[in-house]
């Protein structure tokens, strides 16, 4: 059976076909998205009519493309920038009102807990730490034998710090500095995080999809089963395209090859994986394709996915 599944990001809204098998496998037939920058129309905590506008507008194009192929099994969530807006409630439901679609608003609690599913899948043996940094939000989950043993969403994300700190499309030293504060006093607070570590960290999500690809274009390493950045280099490679240092031809090149889409959100989102990799002592951070996308289907629509990864709080 053909589903389409809609992820109303902070960054990106993304939408996906996937063909669901009745014995629970789903195989993804095509996806398609836009980087929108949802969690910059956040203006004083609250979504903007220019935001709810840009997401009916990609909405009403993902509706026309489903019911042109007759899917209509549709299920649609969003994240922390509609999320936590503080007139959540009624921009959610004049999107709904305006697009057809019914817009399932997820918890970080829940984002944390997708991404670990869609991420793990398959991998009940493995400990380690997950990490998601989205737009607006970042997800941490502690795992081990296949169950959370810790899980948090925090307050920063790389579309949220650039809108807050950055003045240009690059950010400065400065406001990377800024940036790294700001991130350190987040995780602070994340107290049931204190005692962890974690020499490996996975992580997912369009931050560390395109941090790889930059990592990739500056360090070599193009062999496609090669998804691994060393920790220790983040901070070197946040240097080298900051705003004020007088880029050379070829590092201009790298960059907008590297991550066309995501130039004003690359670097604050390698502000605040540095800073993770720092507070948990992280040495090699691996990238995975899997995320909160696929772990709704497993969960929400395929279902067992609850049932089969646990919460185990301490």
């Amino acid at each position: 059976m053909l589903y389409g599944v809609i992820d109303i990001g902070s960054s990106t809204v993304r939408m996906a076909v996937y063909d669901i098998s009745p014995a629970g496998g789903a195989e993804m037939l095509l996806k398609k998205k836009h980087i929108v920058g949802l969690a910059g129309y956040v203006k004083d905590g609250r979504m903007t009519q220019a935001g709810i506008e840009k997401t009916v507008e990609i909405l009403l194009e993902f509706r026309s493309f489903l019911d042109c192929f007759h899917i209509d099994h549709v299920r649609a969530f969003t994240t922390a920038a509609l999320r936590n807006a503080s007139n959540s409630r009624e921009a959610v439901a004049e999107i709904e009102r305006r697009t057809g679609l019914s817009i399932r608003v997820i918890s970080g609690d829940e984002e944390a807990t997708f991404d670990f599913i869609g991420a793990t899948h398959g991998l009940a043996g493995e400990r380690g730490l997950l990490v998601d940094i989205g737009g607006g939000s970042t997800e941490l989950v502690a795992f081990a034998g296949g169950r959370i043993e810790q899980k948090v969403s925090l307050a920063m994300g790389a579309t949220a710090f650039h809108a807050r700190f950055s003045a240009e499309v690059l950010p400065s030293r400065a406001e990377c500095a800024a940036m790294r504060a700001a991130a350190q006093e987040v995780l602070a607070g994340a107290v049931s995080f204190a005692r962890v570590k974690a020499p490996a960290i996975c992580g997912i999500g369009g931050t560390f999809k395109s941090g790889l690809a930059l990592y990739r274009a500056v360090y070599g390493g193009d062999a496609a089963d090669d998804l691994t950045m060393e920790a220790a280099r983040l901070s070197a490679l946040i240097e080298r395209f900051v705003r004020d240092r007088a880029l050379p031809q070829e590092d201009v090149v790298r960059l907008m090859r590297a991550v066309p889409d995501r130039l004003p959100t690359i670097l604050p989102g390698l502000v605040i994986a540095s800073v993770i990799a720092e507070q948990f002592g992280t040495q090699r951070i691996t990238y995975s394709d899997s995320g909160v996308r696929e772990g709704f289907i497993y969960s929400e629509i395929i279902g067992g996915g609850a049932a089969s990864f646990p919460c185990q709080q301490r």
